[in-house]
């Protein structure tokens, strides 16, 4: 008992439905990763991004479950409602990238040379991502916030959780950048480049911002109204870069509306530049939902308290 007669340890973080999606998390992490170790395997580069998201999720998810069975996450400077959410829904995501992408990569009908024992473990560590990406999921479900209730943190609302899609939809955009799109081939592509990475950046200050619990004003306006000519911008910029993008990859002018025959898959500029155009629109769309879920919570947020619990 502490001073004030309260238990060490927060029993909520156990007997709780947040405590047991956690702890299915961290089962789940821990069998998929054993696995993996084991004898399913993670070669290549797309096995070292599953593994690399299944040890980072996993990681994670013991800082979270300690510091909130301790209440250490009293002693930091965050808004720890406003982490914890935004960890989970970016781990549903990469989870559920990496359920995809493990499968797809290594799983045959037919037995591997290894024998019919390595495709049985690749299965069932698929099927275990799989209920991992629920558990993150759950723990979305639970934390977010309903009409009727008070707001615990921006994070928590569909405005805040769509945040984190658009950052994650930008990651996957930036991937494609990567893979050869030969972006540099004209200045219009190179602005999309420029409007992809700022409204990344302004999507990160904002979460960055939220999470570290600076939300009362911004220079001469209150945070809800900031988030909110952010998402407007972001949505003009959004716009500009889905049309121009197309335009000068796939017009017969620039590029070419089809896919070359001749090339590589895998290592094709063309096929890069199909999933930043696609992406582009995907993150258009979702920008559009936040400024209207933005207008939907301003009355909300500047009258109930976004701080967190500590």
């Amino acid at each position: 008992m502490d001073s004030q007669g309260a238990p060490y340890l927060n029993t909520g973080a156990l007997l709780s439905p947040l405590g047991a999606a956690r702890l299915c998390q961290l089962a789940m992490g821990c069998a998929v990763i054993a696995m993996v170790t084991h004898s399913a395997g993670h070669s290549g580069s797309h096995g070292m991004f599953c593994m690399a998201v299944w040890c980072f999720c996993f990681a994670m998810s013991i800082v979270v479950f300690f510091l909130d069975a301790t209440r250490l996450y009293s002693c930091l400077p965050i808004s720890w409602d406003n982490l914890t959410v935004t960890c989970a829904a970016f781990a549903t995501l990469v989870y559920v990238t990496a359920s995809v992408v493990y499968p797809l990569f290594f799983i045959r009908s037919e037995c591997p040379y290894a024998g019919c024992d390595v495709r049985n473990y690749r299965i069932a560590v698929t099927i275990c991502s799989i209920l991992g990406a629920l558990a993150y999921g759950s723990e979305v479900a639970l934390c977010r916030a309903r009409p009727g209730r008070a707001v615990v943190g921006y994070m928590a609302t569909v405005s805040g959780l769509l945040k984190v899609v658009q950052g994650f939809v930008a990651c996957v955009i930036f991937g494609a950048l990567a893979n050869g799109s030969q972006y540099s081939r004209y200045a219009a592509t190179i602005y999309c480049v420029v409007v992809y990475s700022f409204c990344f950046s302004l999507t990160a200050v904002v979460v960055i911002m939220t999470v570290c619990g600076r939300t009362k004003s911004v220079r001469c306006m209150p945070f809800d109204r900031f988030v909110v000519v952010c998402t407007l911008l972001e949505v003009l910029l959004y716009l500009s870069a889905s049309v121009v993008w197309p335009v000068f990859c796939f017009d017969t002018k620039y590029g070419s509306p089809w896919r070359p025959s001749s090339c590589p898959q895998g290592k094709c500029p063309w096929d890069s530049k199909v999933v930043v155009a696609v992406f582009s629109f995907v993150n258009f769309v979702l920008y559009v939902t936040d400024l209207v879920y933005s207008q939907r919570i301003r009355f909300v947020s500047s009258r109930l308290s976004t701080s967190s619990r500590a």
